[in-house]
């Protein structure tokens, strides 16, 4: 399981984030509600949404247990139970506990630029522990920050060797979550499963390009948010995956292509810095290939 916070600063010691979906039933709310209010835990914050579509419940909360009348792990146990009964996924994790975050690059460093920015200034809820990159170009900056850098260079016949070289450096540094901040290298098939809802890209347009009939009806089904650049948690379905953030600009005649490609770099940098936000605070629940942003 993992939790993380927008701010643990502003959270008491022993705060935790709660985030579930489970079918809509009558007795959810209540026997949530009524197992923090019988063992003495305070709800500050909660957020959920009920889709009448897949008659699914959706719920984020952080909770604290400073007034906790029982031990902790029996607190976990009856949780877990209600859980089991309600047919809940759930997330749970202390507030101050961050996920460990990876990223990986290629040659263009604008989102990773953003992201190291925010994660040293104290913006992005995250403990980044390492950057991978099939080329060095990044090795510099990496390192500036104080990061250990895996230059694993990879061509079409030493791709399994390569991605296996990721895998270890993903265990070595019990990483929670894997960025693909212009990451120009597609995953293979194997591995996108094994990181599912564990690992974003970031994808420099709009997407998905919906074709044929009822484009609407697709564009619902796939939770299309704006026009723009288009961070998505990876899958096997290349640029295919659950939808998070997009971002959208407006340009006119006048600007020309040198501009556009800055003004895209920006676009891709604000949309993966706010997908990889939403993700460490546990705002992001999957609704099949949609999600659900708490």
């Amino acid at each position: 399981m993992s939790l993380y916070s927008q701010d643990a600063q502003v959270h008491k010691p022993g705060a935790y984030i709660l985030s579930f979906r489970c079918p809509d039933q009558l007795g959810v709310v209540s026997g949530y509600s009524g197992l923090f209010y019988e063992c003495g835990v305070n709800i500050s914050e909660i957020s959920n949404y009920t889709d009448p579509v897949t008659n699914t419940f959706f719920l984020r909360c952080v909770f604290e247990t400073d007034a906790l009348n029982i031990p902790l792990e029996a607190f976990s146990a009856r949780f877990a139970t209600l859980a089991d009964r309600l047919q809940m996924v759930y997330q749970i994790r202390p507030v101050s506990a961050f996920p460990r975050v990876a990223i990986a690059v290629s040659r263009y460093d604008h989102c990773l630029v953003s992201l190291l920015t925010k994660w040293r200034s104290g913006a992005l809820p995250a403990e980044i522990v390492a950057v991978v990159g099939n080329h060095a170009d990044c090795r510099p900056l990496a390192e500036w920050y104080g990061l250990p850098f895996y230059h694993l260079p990879i061509t079409a016949e030493t791709k399994t060797q390569q991605e296996a070289q990721m895998r270890e450096v993903l265990v070595e540094q019990n990483v929670d979550l894997l960025v693909l901040a212009r990451y120009m290298q597609i995953l293979s098939d194997e591995l996108c499963k094994d990181l599912e809802g564990r690992a974003i890209n970031i994808h420099h347009s709009f997407l998905p390009g919906f074709k044929g009939a009822r484009p609407y009806h697709q564009a619902y089904e796939r939770g299309v948010k704006v026009i723009g650049a288009t961070a998505h948690y990876v899958t096997p379905d290349l640029d295919e995956g659950p939808i998070i953030v997009q971002e959208v600009r407006p340009i006119d005649h006048e600007i020309s292509v040198e501009q556009m490609v800055h003004l895209g770099h920006d676009i891709e940098s604000t949309a993966l810095c706010q997908a990889v936000r939403l993700h460490c605070e546990q705002r992001v629940i999957l609704n099949g290939q949609r999600t659900v942003i708490l």
